[in-house]
């Protein structure tokens, strides 16, 4: 079983940056096996793939949106996956979640086995 929790959320103007963090827990080593992405949903939208990272670190893929303005990384221990944002726009206002999935990343949200709470991002102009 893997748990997923959130952090770093918060409200930004339009230009700033944030940092969320995806804290891994398992009962063996199952999160370093795991490849991890980061969903958003903003209120009455579909739910949006931001980006994934491979299980290793070395492979990441972001959505159009977000490409050159986010950036998805993991720590050593592959424990937690981080997602720096930078040049914030009001319309990433959504709630942030993050997913993890055995083997191979996906950007498609039914793939993902297991997913975090989500924490909320409010970007104002």
């Amino acid at each position: 079983q893997v748990q997923l929790a959130e952090s770093g959320g918060g409200a930004v103007q339009a230009g700033g940056s944030l940092r969320l963090s995806c804290a891994c827990a398992s009962s063996g080593r199952t999160c370093s096996n795991t490849a991890v992405a980061w969903f958003r949903q903003a209120p009455g939208k579909e739910r949006e793939f931001v980006a994934t990272v491979s299980w290793s670190g070395t492979i990441t893929f972001y959505a159009d949106s977000v490409k050159g303005r986010f950036t998805i990384s993991r720590d050593g221990a592959k424990d937690t996956v981080f997602l720096q944002m930078n040049s914030l726009k009001p319309e990433d206002t959504a709630v942030y979640s993050c997913a993890a999935k055995l083997r191979a990343t996906s950007s498609v949200a039914a793939d993902y086995e297991y997913w975090g709470q989500g924490t909320q991002v409010t970007v104002s102009s």
